[in-house]
């Protein structure tokens, strides 16, 4: 039986891709990928090197999540070496530890490559620094898009009513309940917050506004997008470097 790789792809520019992720790609049998990950990386791999698209949209996924953990099992009971690579980093809302168990339950060796997360690279990339002294002592990541619930929403608002920095990942479609909830637990209307679209890219944008008024000016921007949302985000005029 082979070896399965959960690699983190990173956020998106190629340059950001660890020395490690590339040696996996590099020497790879077949590569599992996403949406997310940058389609140069698979220009890496080597002659022969199978291919398989697993990737996930909002509304519009490839594969469910369950059948994708056996696509990783039956190539691993096939090939020597298993490249699953992921958008961001494996364990950040990237359902690698979902992947990992599926894999240690029947017996296949695996290995966790992490990479960097959009949750901080991203927001870096927009002139947006998740802390700040002075500022935010304190981040938090919050997905922006949860599973079905019977039970009601899993993010505890409640611990979002400080002024530390927060960070919403796939949360784009929910802009709007999002905002709402937050204002809900006493956050000011004119509270900054920021969309990123298409962050370290080269057709990146980011949109500066308020809890009031950003879903207007928000709209029409390309996935993936991340929502940042704190007073660090009035620092990108200074800091806003990436063009």
């Amino acid at each position: 039986m082979g070896k399965v790789y959960l690699t983190g792809a990173g956020p998106g520019d190629i340059e950001l891709l660890t020395l490690k992720a590339l040696r996996v790609v590099r020497e790879a049998d077949v590569i599992i990928y996403d949406r997310l990950a940058n389609p140069k990386i698979l220009k890496e791999a080597k002659n022969g090197c199978k291919f398989v698209y697993v990737g996930k949209e909002d509304g519009r996924h490839t594969l469910p999540q369950e059948e994708i953990n056996e696509v990783i099992y039956q190539n691993a009971l096939k090939y020597d070496k298993i490249v699953r690579l992921k958008g961001g980093d494996p364990f950040v809302f990237g359902r690698g530890g979902e992947e990992g168990s599926y894999l240690s339950q029947r017996g296949i060796t695996f290995e966790i490559i992490p990479g960097i997360t959009s949750a901080v690279s991203v927001p870096a990339y927009a002139g947006i620094p998740v802390t700040h002294r002075g500022i935010s002592a304190s981040f938090k990541v919050v997905t922006g898009h949860e599973a079905p619930n019977k039970k009601g929403s899993q993010v505890n608002w409640k611990m979002l009513e400080g002024d530390e920095t927060i960070v919403f990942l796939m949360g784009y479609h929910n802009l709007a309940k999002i905002c709402k909830n937050l204002i809900n637990i006493g956050k000011p209307e004119n509270y900054p917050i920021a969309v990123i679209s298409k962050g370290t890219l080269e057709d990146q944008k980011v949109i500066v506004s308020t809890l009031k008024n950003i879903t207007d000016k928000a709209k029409g921007l390309s996935t993936p997008a991340m929502i940042v949302v704190g007073k660090v985000v009035t620092l990108r005029e200074e800091l806003k470097w990436f063009k």
